[in-house]
């Protein structure tokens, strides 16, 4: 920590000289400030017109002398490792204007962790008049207390007292708000225009994000909509919003920010500055999940190649929301590649990993081609994610496929070959999920993959029939589907999870005409596969066998090669 800093510009020697003399000097413990350093602090600030503050720890020892104009200070950013969840720190300043304590230094109060803050008025011989003090109060709803004026002494605190009973305060605030999960918790906030509100309702999107962060490994503790004409520039959601989330997670303990859209480095370097909590956006975070499910090679690979695309526009010096991102929510990597590394070895990274990419889209090729050349028809599971597409496969080809109530629980394609009694052939192939606004990078990585689903003869298009939301899901997937240029490949509707739904519901579903190309399920009660497999074989132009109806359906009876 600097002893001297701020507006030092056009200060005489002398001046200068008075001012690193502060820092040699000392406060007595039991007291927030003394005559004598107030006396001084009034004195100098007249003299050369600018507030000045000094940062005291609890010893009464001046670390930093600050120097502002006639309106504020700027403290320097302070050190973000702490032995406590407080700074074990005070702030004390001059107001020229006669005015108490502003709402800029009660935010950075209850931001920077400061034990209290105090503004010291002037009268008209420069002397001290007034101290307004606040401290932090975890139990206050805004996150701190104001304190009965003092004058010079005058003094109604004993600060190791008043030390002793925040400390009290917090700890038993902690104690009675730590959540027995330990999980992470976070902000969610979201930030919409009308055009995006057009395409989609907000608290539809932050339901998504709920359900991101729960297969995340990640505890929301508050959700923040804010709809706006236009995006903020600098950061998204203006500075007044900031300062009053800033004072929530304060309140709330809340270990990071998670935005429900793409922040640019400079949106979340700022952000990350203000609040001093962790930033992620929901890219990151949906590349947090495919790091943590990515289980094959190629998967592996490709979710790396996202992540390090992801990080290149990113790499700064002065970023260090980045630094925060070493480990933990945001800071998963499945590869070999740390995430913190230059901008060199992240070019030279990203290069290999196009090479190897390249060398197994070959394969695939090669693989594509063998099954043409044999004629055995692709069905492929496509959907939004959790619709439950691989409870969907393991049912049909009884195969052992992980599957989990969970967004994006299985990521790698997994295809399945499924022999029929009439000797007729299929491959059945699991796809990773879609959802609302893939982030590019992540699509570029995984345009492999999803290239596969080009060469499928039909597709299921699974959904679940009991979310509330399955109709603008449809939507999104078919939107998809259409830029990919996969819209003309015939398509099965099938509505899974129907045994959620009440008997009448059901029943509808059931008695659904096959023609309609609707069709209800439940992969997991095995409710309905009969219906399906019919309808698939009829598009294919294979025979069923007319013995083979719910009853008697069992998939032991196919054939897996």
């Amino acid at each position: 920590m600097l002893q001297l800093t701020g507006n030092l510009e056009g200060l005489k020697p002398r001046q200068l000289q008075n001012l690193r003399r502060l820092t040699r000097r000392k406060i007595d413990e039991d007291y927030i400030l003394s005559n004598e350093i107030a006396k001084e602090l009034t004195l100098l600030s007249t003299e050369i017109s600018r507030q000045i503050g000094i940062i005291v720890d609890r010893k009464g020892k001046i670390l930093s002398v600050i120097v502002g104009d006639d309106k504020q200070i700027l403290i320097p950013e302070l050190e973000r490792e702490r032995s406590s969840r407080l700074r074990e720190l005070r702030l004390i300043h001059t107001h020229l204007k006669n005015e108490p304590l502003t709402e800029d230094d009660l935010y950075d109060l209850t931001l920077l962790r400061f034990d209290t803050i105090t503004a010291i008025t002037i009268n008209g011989n420069g002397l001290p008049e007034k101290f307004y003090s606040a401290r932090l109060s975890p139990e206050s709803e805004k996150g701190y207390e104001l304190l009965d004026i003092e004058r010079p002494g005058q003094y109604k605190y004993n600060y190791k007292e008043l030390v002793q009973l925040i400390e009290e305060e917090f700890k038993k605030h902690y104690q009675t708000t730590k959540e027995a999960d330990n999980l992470p918790k976070a902000i969610l906030v979201g930030v919409y225009t009308p055009e995006m509100r057009k395409k989609r309702k907000p608290e539809h999107s932050m339901e998504e994000l709920k359900e991101l962060c729960r297969t995340a490994g990640v505890k929301p503790i508050d959700i923040i909509i804010q709809k706006r004409d236009k995006i903020d520039v600098s950061s998204v959601i203006g500075s007044g919003k900031l300062k009053e989330i800033t004072f929530l997670a304060v309140q709330k303990d809340a270990d990071m920010l998670i935005f429900d859209r793409e922040l640019s480095p400079s949106q979340a370097i700022k952000i990350s500055r203000e609040t001093g909590l962790k930033i992620i956006d929901r890219t990151q975070l949906i590349l947090d999940i495919f790091a943590k499910h990515a289980k094959s090679r190629d998967g592996k690979l490709q979710v790396e190649l996202a992540q390090l695309r992801y990080l290149k526009g990113r790499l700064s010096e002065k970023d260090d929301n980045m630094s925060r991102l070493t480990g933990g929510i945001g800071g998963r990597g499945p590869g070999e590649t740390k995430l913190e590394i230059g901008k060199r070895r992240v070019e030279e990274r990203i290069h290999r990993l196009e090479k190897e990419l390249k060398k197994i889209k070959q394969k695939r090729e090669i693989n594509r081609k063998s099954r043409k050349k044999s004629g055995i028809p692709v069905i492929s599971i496509v959907g939004y994610t959790n619709a439950g597409k691989s409870t969907l496969l393991n049912a049909m080809t009884n195969a052992n496929v992980f599957s989990e109530n969970l967004l994006f629980a299985t990521l790698d394609p997994t295809t399945r070959r499924v022999r029929f009694p009439e000797e007729k052939e299929v491959i059945i192939a699991d796809t990773v999920g879609f959802i609302y606004d893939l982030p590019p990078d992540l699509e570029k990585a995984f345009e492999a993959t999803l290239e596969e689903l080009q060469y499928s003869d039909i597709l299921i298009h699974c959904i679940d029939a009991s979310d509330p939301l399955k109709e603008q899901k449809i939507k999104d997937v078919n939107y998809i589907l259409e830029r990919l240029g996969l819209h003309t490949i015939p398509q099965v509707l099938v509505y899974n999870k129907i045994d959620l739904l009440s008997e009448e519901e059901q029943k509808e579903f059931l008695n659904q005409n096959e023609d309609n190309n609707i069709i209800g399920i439940s992969a997991l009660k095995r409710i309905g596969l009969d219906i399906l497999l019919r309808k698939i074989l009829k598009l294919l132009n294979y025979n069923f066998h007319k013995n083979y109806n719910e009853k008697n359906f069992d998939t032991k009876e196919l054939v897996m090669n």
